[in-house]
């Protein structure tokens, strides 16, 4: 991989909330230009963090990177603001679809679009997000709050798009939909990769449908990367099969075996 390819460098960061509570150790990746990397694990192993951590959001949650460096395109973004960061090209889609609920589907695609001045360029991309989401142009008049969580998070997609990204952190897309929804928010996802060459970070706890769907993948447990490597290669992996996909394959082995023992114990740390 050249040093050119590369959009997002997190190198060894360190997160503490409140002072004292260390929750990533260490956690280092890179995104590739025009791909769509995912951060997989459980509840709780930090990949939420990780995102905040690249989107500058941490503050409001009394966070703050204490070690290691986070560099987009070659600049240290550690210290700008969300908004300077939206403004390179960086939005990130929050867990949970935060939709302003009060507002419609079309007021609350336009709030994306508040770094932008040209109007005819707003309105190409209203229709771009109309395009990619049919559902959403049917829906443009209806309360957010009165949508289905499939449309909701079609909306926040949605007005990440408005800003005109360059990089998507998309933070647990599937989380609270149907299973056919979400298959549908992840082509649409596959979509914008492919046609716009919007580069894509995302966390996902649904490991089946984000390995399908990424090109790279990076597995945390407790605030640390255990495995990573290219999607198809930890689909076909043995230990992600058993601890993250539910079907191990071949025999089990006996926790006599020290080798056998000695790497799920790592699982499992």
């Amino acid at each position: 991989m050249q040093a050119k390819d590369i959009v997002l460098n997190v190198n060894g960061i360190e997160v503490i909330y409140n002072h004292v509570i260390l929750v990533l150790k260490g956690v280092s990746l890179q995104v590739e230009q025009g791909k769509i990397a995912a951060i997989l694990g459980g509840n709780g192993a930090g990949k939420t963090t990780t995102l905040r951590a690249v989107s500058n959001l941490l503050k409001g949650e009394r966070g703050e990177v204490t070690k290691g460096s986070i560099e987009f395109r070659g600049e240290r973004i550690e210290n700008l603001t969300p908004a300077d960061l939206v403004k390179r090209g960086v939005v990130q889609v929050m867990e949970g679809r935060h939709c302003f609920a009060h507002l419609t589907i079309e007021e609350n695609l336009l709030t994306g679009a508040y770094t932008r001045v040209d109007k005819g360029e707003i309105e190409a991309n209203l229709e771009k997000v109309y395009n990619y989401f049919p559902r959403l142009k049917t829906r443009r008049t209806s309360q957010a709050a009165y949508t289905s969580g499939g449309e909701q998070q079609m909306c926040a997609i949605g007005r990440a798009i408005m800003a005109n990204p360059s990089v998507i952190l998309l933070d647990e897309p599937s989380m609270g939909l149907a299973p056919q929804i979400v298959e549908e928010v992840f082509e649409i996802v596959k979509d914008l990769n492919q046609r716009e060459k919007v580069t894509v970070l995302l966390a996902e706890q649904n490991t089946n449908m984000a390995l399908k769907y990424a090109d790279y993948g990076y597995i945390m447990e407790s605030g640390r990367i255990v495995m990573d490597g290219v999607a198809a290669d930890l689909r076909n992996n043995e230990d992600v099969k058993e601890f993250y996909l539910g079907m191990g394959g071949g025999e089990r082995k006996s926790f006599k075996d020290v080798k056998s023992y000695k790497r799920r114990k790592r699982w499992l740390a």
